[in-house]
C-alpha cells in the first residue's frame, strides 16, 4: 500500500496491477486501486503485455535481494521510488528498485544499493553506506557514516551512533541503540544492543 501511494503521488509510472506469492486467495481481488493478477507465474505474460517496470513491495530483506538479479535478468527494470515529502540530498546514489518513503531524510554523501527501503520518518544522516536490499524501518535514526550491510533490517525506532558497521543478514530488533559493530548474520537488539542468536545462512 505503502508503494503503492509513492508510485501514484511521483506520478511517473500507472499501476498495472500487483503480484501475491504468498496468498493464492487474493488473486483476482482489488487492491490499492488496481488488482492482484497472480504471482510469479504472471511474470512472463506481463512482458509479453509491455510492463516493464517491477517494484517490491515486501519487507523481506533476503527475498528482495534474491528477486532483484532475478527480475533485472528477465528484462525487468526496478525503478527508484522516492516520496514527495521525503528529504534526498542532492549527491545522494540511489540504486534501483529502492523506496524512500514519507517523512524520511537522506543527507549528503550517503550510497544506497539496490532494492533498499527507507520507511517512513527514517533519518540515514552523512556518508552512509546502504547495501542493496536492506531495510531502514520506520523512525530509525542513523548518525554520520554508518555501515549497513545488504540485506539487513534495522528495526523501528532504532538509533545507530555514528561510524558503526551492521554486518550483512543482521536483524536489529525494535528499538535497539547500537553503539558498537554488529556481524553479519545475527540478530541483536536491546539498549545497548548486544548479540542474542545467529541467524543460518
Amino acid at each position: 500500500m505503502v508503494v503503492a501511494d509513492i508510485v501514484r503521488l511521483q506520478g511517473i509510472y500507472r499501476i498495472f496491477g500487483f503480484l501475491d506469492d504468498v496468498d493464492s486467495s487474493r488473486h483476482g481481488a482489488e487492491f490499492c486501486g488496481a488488482s492482484i493478477l497472480g504471482g510469479e507465474k504472471q511474470l512472463g505474460l506481463l512482458l509479453n503485455k509491455g510492463v516493464k517496470h517491477i517494484l517490491l513491495g515486501f519487507g523481506d530483506c533476503k527475498m528482495r535481494l534474491e528477486l532483484t538479479g532475478s527480475l533485472q535478468s528477465r528484462g525487468f527494470s526496478l525503478p527508484v521510488a522516492v516520496h514527495p515529502k521525503a528529504i534526498v540530498a542532492e549527491d545522494v546514489t540511489l540504486g534501483s528498485g529502492t523506496v524512500i518513503a514519507g517523512g524520511a531524510v537522506v543527507n549528503p554523501g550517503t550510497r544506497i544499493g539496490s532494492s533498499v527501503i527507507i520507511n517512513t520518518s527514517a533519518s540515514v544522516d552523512h556518508e552512509c553506506i546502504i547495501g542493496d536490499a536492506a531495510h531502514i524501518c520506520p523512525g530509525v535514526h542513523l548518525a554520520g557514516r554508518v555501515l549497513v550491510g545488504q540485506a539487513t533490517q534495522i528495526g523501528i525506532g532504532t538509533i545507530v551512533v555514528d561510524r558503526v558497521s551492521i554486518g550483512a543478514r543482521t536483524f536489529i530488533g525494535a528499538g535497539a541503540l547500537v553503539i558498537n559493530d554488529i556481524p553479519d548474520n545475527v540478530v541483536a537488539y536491546g539498549i545497548p544492543a548486544s548479540i542474542k542468536k545467529r541467524i543460518d545462512k
